[in-house]
């Protein structure tokens, strides 16, 4: 049988980290590095997955812990997985539920059975384990499939808990691993985790590498802590973590941040960034982003962006969005595409600029077009300077 994740690295920076790389899977090719928008529930927010189609998505996100309660196990089974459900006919991938732990630790208690939850939508009780966890994700059938990990905040100051949690994450990976009922159309990825503790980091990582699996994950970043500490963390991991498999970051979406990993070695991100911002009337733009509830958009006919590709930007003038996008829902659905097309095409860019040994070229560009006083933030310039790009 085929094997469900072939993962061939087709070109390198000669200076930094970054690659480039075809990702087979089950339901399509990916190349990387990606982004993955996020479709919580089996639906990314105010985009069709025809829309998602049009701008070359390849992969997105849901999440197990909401699809496990709505639609559920049973629903989605008869369903025959959510690419079915959903109409989506390409990559998956599902994030096992841990990130709950943190966004609704209100709600949850953890132990070494599981994580218990109160359901936000009736507040009934359920327990979610390593199991469960899988369980559910066999049902929804996604290609890449996340291990249930114990997540603590980075900025949590408690060691013993963070300690705690990493030695767990590859006992829950272990369970996770032994439940999998579909492992040759199903990859589990483990997570790296322990915070910004460097020897925490090694350990979960080492300790995962023992595992036979396709693909790696690296958690419990993004949660609020130094940008000088996330980088760090990442180059760390992506140093330990085999050359021959993907690397994942999980929740980076911010453009900086993205440009910056892909430095550093790191291949697959999502982030609910693009279409939640697009709900506030937000969009971006290669200097950052605007924000078109402004009253200077009143008269300013022209595209959100020049040269943008999308079927807004082919369209819709900032003027028209800048009257709709306090009253109608549309807007979030223009945004949406706008900015998810700009993710799209930002990952390309990144790509082509790879398989020409371009990239640190198209990394001065970027960060000129964001910084166009050269006032660059010190933790990029570290970062970039680890890899061996110096900013001029």
């Amino acid at each position: 049988m085929e094997k469900s994740l072939q993962f061939d690295v087709i070109a390198t920076c000669s200076s930094s980290k970054a690659r480039t790389s075809l990702m087979k899977l089950p339901h399509y090719t990916v190349e990387t590095p990606v982004f993955m928008p996020v479709g919580t529930k089996g639906s990314v927010k105010s985009v069709l997955p025809e829309q998602l189609e049009d701008i070359n998505c390849q992969i997105i996100l849901g999440n197990t812990y909401h699809l496990g309660l709505r639609p559920g196990v049973e629903l989605l089974k008869k369903a025959k997985g959510l690419h079915n459900f959903m109409g989506w006919k390409r990559a998956l991938l599902t994030d096992s539920g841990g990130f709950q732990m943190v966004s609704l630790l209100h709600m949850a208690e953890i132990d070494e059975q599981g994580v218990s939850f109160e359901s936000p939508y009736d507040g009934t009780q359920s327990l979610l384990t390593p199991e469960k966890s899988i369980q559910i994700q066999n049902a929804i059938g996604a290609d890449i499939i996340m291990q249930l990990d114990d997540v603590v905040p980075t900025t949590s100051k408690d060691s013993e808990r963070m300690e705690e949690a990493t030695y767990r994450t590859t006992r829950w990976l272990d369970r996770c691993l032994s439940a999998h009922e579909r492992p040759n159309e199903q990859n589990i990825f483990p997570i790296v985790q322990g915070g910004l503790v460097d020897d925490l980091r090694r350990l979960s990582a080492n300790l995962h590498l023992e595992r036979k699996v396709n693909g790696y994950a690296i958690g419990g970043l993004v949660g609020g802590e130094e940008k000088k500490d996330f980088w760090r963390m990442v180059l760390l991991s992506t140093n330990i973590l085999p050359c021959d498999k993907p690397k994942y970051v999980m929740g980076v979406g911010f453009a900086v941040d993205l440009v910056i990993c892909c430095a550093l070695g790191a291949d697959m991100f999502d982030c609910v960034f693009p279409t939640r911002t697009a709900r506030f009337g937000c969009a971006l733009i290669s200097s950052g982003q605007i924000s078109l509830r402004q009253k200077k958009f009143r008269m300013d006919f022209g595209p959100i962006e020049k040269n943008c590709c999308c079927s807004t930007c082919k369209t819709y003038t900032r003027s028209y969005l800048h009257q709709i996008v306090s009253t109608e829902a549309v807007s979030c659905s223009l945004l949406s595409v706008h900015n998810l097309n700009y993710q799209m095409q930002l990952m390309k860019g990144i790509r082509e600029s790879i398989k020409v040994n371009k990239f640190p070229e198209f990394v001065q560009e970027f960060m000129t077009n964001m910084y166009p006083d050269k006032n660059f933030p010190q933790w990029c310039l570290d970062a970039l300077q680890s890899v061996n790009i110096e900013l001029k």
